[in-house]
């Protein structure tokens, strides 16, 4: 059975689907000097139209960046499940209390000691413009079986299913 989306909802679905399992991602957002910068942040939702939410702190660096320049990248990789997501988008920066409420985990209490009063707290939200997702439903077994072949035979290894998804 294939993986294989035969429409661009199911392919948001997948997009949506590889993003929850994987839940740490890195999140990459662009310095006041032009820099790229990547740090790791745990996903609390990720919305099937698109939208991915995330716990920070309002006077961080990533979100005074992402009042800047609100383009940004997020990318999960789930080595367990052999898969890979990228996400494009435009990040804000907002605090809806009941949204905050819904999404709170008390692992978050680790750096937000105060709970949902912690001074500063914020969410922020990505929307999606566009996803490329890797999917390889294989083993590991398999997926070096396929790497030792293409490499006798010369040909690119078939490491699972590629695709594009625009929002």
């Amino acid at each position: 059975m294939s993986n294989e989306p035969t429409s661009a909802t199911e392919a948001r679905g997948r997009v949506t689907e590889l993003a929850r399992a994987a839940r740490i991602c890195m999140l990459t957002t662009i310095a006041l000097d032009g820099r790229q910068v990547s740090r790791p942040m745990g996903l609390q939702e990720a919305e099937f139209d698109g939208d991915l939410w995330f716990f920070a702190s309002a006077d961080s660096a990533k979100v005074r960046q992402i009042r800047v320049n609100p383009e940004v990248n997020v990318a999960f990789s789930d080595q367990r499940h052999h898969a890979w997501v990228s996400i494009s988008g435009t990040a804000t920066d907002e605090f809806d209390r009941a949204r905050a409420e819904r999404l709170w985990n008390p692992l978050l209490t680790a750096w937000f000691p105060d709970g949902l009063d912690t001074p500063e707290l914020t969410l922020i939200k990505v929307h999606a413009s566009s996803a490329e997702y890797w999917d390889s439903p294989n083993s590991t077994v398999v997926n070096l079986f396929g790497y030792a072949k293409a490499a006798v035979t010369g040909r690119p290894p078939t490491a699972g299913e590629n695709h594009e998804v625009t929002y």
